[in-house]
């Protein structure tokens, strides 16, 4: 009977004979080696070099290795400086250290566990304040919006300071964080709570700057200036009969239309004391609506300087608040700030 091996033999041999293309080359080129050996016929007395031994005497390693010293503290408590080889003091005899063997097991450790990182200092303050708020997270907070106001450093400060790529997403998980510890009370605030906190604080805090408080002199008479656009207003008000006078003129003579003098008496016609005070406004710069706004900010602000109560009036009003905006400027070749010739074709 023939055998599987037997049979598998003499078909390969009847698709050799049949195909002469997959016939196989009975002689296989003849390989070489970079190293002789002796099948192929290389000369003995060819061989390979020894090994280097990096754990051989002194001169071998010092021709290997650049030569250092390891300072140790025994080395400093003896007062000497470790060069090679150095005796043991106390009881332990005559026993020998190689600071060269150990100074090949030294590795250089970071002193910082995300040194690797791509934002190493950025990481440090996100570990440091994690510490703190897992640390004093069972300490009493404030309640919502009762927390002192503080303006945190924006993030192309912090960028700056750090000289780091700091994205927006990660810059906000530490703004997170630092609002989280500010919401301590402060009668418990721990000290380094508060030195980590003022790391993140900007220069100029803006919620601490009060501005000066309108009085009201020995006279009776309380000044305040209003600005809007380019105009100025310097505005004296004292409780009087309501006589309003600007630039030395009375309110209809130096302001023609009827929305000016309006707009220049709206805080005493809002909170109806129209007839218990007397206006002297000095105006300066812009054009006619200009200077009645700005008399209108320079007279709520003087107003509240006899009635503060009126606060939240002229605030609905809408004379405590300064409209910032400016009249666009003219660009070249249009009739005014956007305005295109009727030449022009669209």
């Amino acid at each position: 009977m023939e055998s599987p091996l037997l049979r598998t033999a003499f078909r390969r041999a009847i698709v050799a004979c049949q195909n002469p293309a997959k016939r196989r080359v009975g002689l296989q080129p003849r390989r070489y080696f970079a190293t002789p050996v002796d099948a192929q016929g290389g000369r003995d007395d060819i061989q390979a070099a020894p090994p280097i031994r990096f754990t051989s005497e002194d001169d071998q390693f010092s021709q290997t290795r650049p030569r250092a010293e390891l300072i140790t503290n025994d080395t400093f408590a003896r007062g000497g400086r470790g060069g090679g080889r150095e005796r043991g003091g106390g009881g332990g005899g005559d026993q020998e250290v190689d600071y060269r063997q150990l100074l090949r097991r030294i590795r250089v450790v970071p002193a910082s566990p995300s040194y690797f990182t791509a934002t190493p200092r950025y990481t440090d303050d996100l570990l440091h304040l994690s510490s703190l708020l897992r640390k004093h997270q069972l300490l009493p907070m404030v309640m919502p919006g009762e927390a002192p106001r503080v303006a945190w450093k924006t993030i192309d400060q912090y960028k700056t300071e750090l000289a780091e790529p700091i994205r927006s997403k990660s810059y906000n998980t530490l703004l997170q964080l630092l609002k989280r510890l500010n919401y301590i009370h402060p009668s418990l605030m721990p000290q380094e709570i508060t030195d980590a906190l003022e790391k993140y604080k900007r220069d100029v805090q803006p919620h601490l700057n009060v501005p000066n408080p309108i009085v009201v002199n020995e006279y009776g008479v309380a000044k305040a200036v209003g600005r809007r656009k380019s105009s100025t207003a310097q505005v004296y008000i004292v409780e009087g009969t309501g006589e309003c006078l600007v630039n030395g003129k009375s309110l209809t003579e130096y302001f023609g239309r009827l929305h000016d003098r309006e707009s220049a008496i709206w805080a005493l016609k809002a909170t109806q004391r129209i007839d218990k005070y007397n206006i002297w406004a000095l105006a300066s710069g812009g054009g006619t609506t200009g200077q009645a706004e700005a008399i209108t900010l320079g007279l709520a602000k003087a107003l509240m300087a006899h009635e503060p109560d009126l606060k939240p009036a002229l605030r609905r009003a809408g004379c405590v608040t300064r409209n910032p905006k400016r009249v666009e400027r003219k660009k070249p070749g249009k009739l005014k700030a956007r305005k295109m010739p009727a030449w022009v074709k669209r």
